[in-house]
C-alpha cells in the first residue's frame, strides 16, 4: 500500500541542520532506541488484530497498522538524520566566533550573551541562537572588538563583540 503524498508546504523540503551538541545527539539516540523497542509490540498488535476477520472493516487493525507505519517512518528518518550528524565541539581557540561558542555582544548600550548552535537546538529565550539566524550568521568568524552591522527587515542594527567564550 502506498502512503498518500500530500501537497508540500513551505518548509517541506528543508533539511534538518546536522550540527548538534553531544547531549542532543544522545537524546536522539535514546529516542531511536525507544522507537525500536516499541516496534515489535506494535507489529504483534497488528498481527493479533489481523486475525480477527475482515480487514477492510476492522478499524482497530487499520489504526494499529497506521501506528506501526508511523513508528517505522520515524525510525527511518531518525537513522538517516543521525547518520549525517556533525557533533559541535567548540575549539579552544576563542580568537574568532565559531559554532559552539558563547558570545557577549553589545547593542544600543545593552549587553546580551548568546550560545551559537545548530538550528535544531535553538531557544532564543535562553540565549541559544542558530548559526543561521541573522545575529548568528553575522557574528560568525568575527573577533572581539569587531563592530558588525546586522540587517533587519527595515534597517540595520550595529553590535560590538565584547567577549568570546
Amino acid at each position: 500500500m502506498q502512503v498518500p503524498i500530500r501537497k508540500p508546504g513551505k518548509y517541506t523540503h528543508d533539511k534538518l541542520d546536522p550540527h548538534l551538541t553531544e547531549e542532543k545527539f544522545s537524546e536522539l539516540k535514546n529516542k531511536l532506541a525507544g522507537l525500536k523497542a516499541s516496534q515489535p509490540e506494535a507489529a504483534r498488535e497488528v498481527k493479533r488484530l489481523s486475525e480477527m476477520g475482515d480487514l477492510s472493516e476492522n478499524a482497530a487493525y487499520q489504526m494499529a497498522k497506521g501506528h506501526l507505519r508511523s513508528i517505522n517512518q520515524k525510525i527511518l528518518e531518525l537513522e538517516d538524520y543521525l547518520h549525517h550528524i556533525v557533533i559541535i565541539k567548540p575549539l579552544g581557540n576563542t580568537d574568532t566566533v565559531q559554532l559552539g561558542h558563547r558570545v557577549t555582544i553589545e547593542t544600543s548600550g545593552k549587553q546580551r550573551t548568546y550560545l551559537i548552535l545548530g538550528s535544531s537546538e535553538t531557544d532564543p529565550s535562553q540565549g541559544i541562537i542558530s548559526r543561521n539566524s541573522p545575529i548568528g550568521s553575522a557574528i560568525l568568524g568575527h573577533k572581539v572588538g569587531d563592530i558588525i552591522r546586522i540587517k533587519t527587515k527595515d534597517t540595520g542594527i550595529e553590535c560590538k563583540i565584547i567577549k568570546i567564550e
